[in-house]
Formats: C-alpha cells, structure tokens, sequence
C-alpha cells in the first residue's frame, strides 16, 4: 500500500508519556482533545489505535470509499509504527462503514495492507459517521512480540 502521507497530505503523530507507562500518540484530530481520546494508546506491548476515519490533511474526504480506506489505513499505520509497531504485529482490525454494500472497495485496501499479515477483523455497517463526508473508520490492535 502506497501511505498516502507526502509534502500535499501528511499524516503527523506526536506520542507522549503518560503516567503508568502509558504512551499516547496523536494525530492532531479535532475530535482527540473535545472527545479526550488518543489516536494509538502503548501499555507495554499492547497498542490500541482508536477509530479512525480516512480525513485528509486539510480536513477533506475522499469521495471514493477505497480512497478513504487507504488514508484510514495510513493513519492507523503510522500510529502503530510511533508507538513502536510494525504492520506485521496488528492482530485485529474493525472496520465500520456506511455502506456494507461497497466491502469490495474496503477489502481491496485492507487486503493490500494486510495480505501476509491476515489479522482477524470485522466489517460493520453504521448508520453514520463522527462527519458526514466520512464513508469508514477502522481500529486497529497490535501485539509487541
């Protein structure tokens, strides 16, 4: 998968620590400090990346549901590789999205991603998203080996 983060549309993750040896990563969402969440929370070798939808640096979406996958997918990636991961040590993925009926265009991307790595996941439809424009959002969960 080509992550889609270059001088147009980066993707920048912050991790702190925090206290009980916690580490936290961000994304720099909007929703992260209203909501008070993290994008990616490290406790010793257990990640947990939060729900993530496939915005784009400057706030817009993709009209093509693939398109958001693959961004959603970057993100949860380059949160995964702040607090230490890699890739090959995601061992779940949840994916929610507005139209179950378009699950190819979804598969293709997390297939691309995940093809080696073959984590158990899940395909949900929801009625909607955290923004109108956003079609899906994917979590992730990675074990530290």
């Amino acid at each position: 998968m080509s992550e889609q983060s270059d001088a147009s549309n980066p993707i920048r993750i912050t991790v702190t620590e925090a206290p009980g040896g916690r580490r936290l990563a961000s994304s720099g969402s909007k929703w992260e400090p209203i909501m008070g969440y993290s994008r990616g929370v490290r406790v010793g070798n257990t990640i947990a990346i939060t729900g993530t939808v496939g915005v784009n640096a400057d706030g817009s979406y993709s009209p093509s549901m693939e398109q958001q996958a693959r961004r959603s997918l970057a993100i949860v990636l380059a949160a995964v590789k702040a607090l230490g991961g890699k890739p090959e040590q995601v061992i779940r993925t949840r994916m929610f999205v507005t139209d179950v009926k378009r699950w190819e265009e979804v598969a293709k991307a997390h297939g691309e991603v995940f093809k080696n790595v073959r984590p158990a996941t899940s395909i949900l439809e929801v009625a909607r998203l955290i923004d109108d424009q956003a079609m899906i959002e994917i979590e992730a969960d990675a074990v530290i080996a």
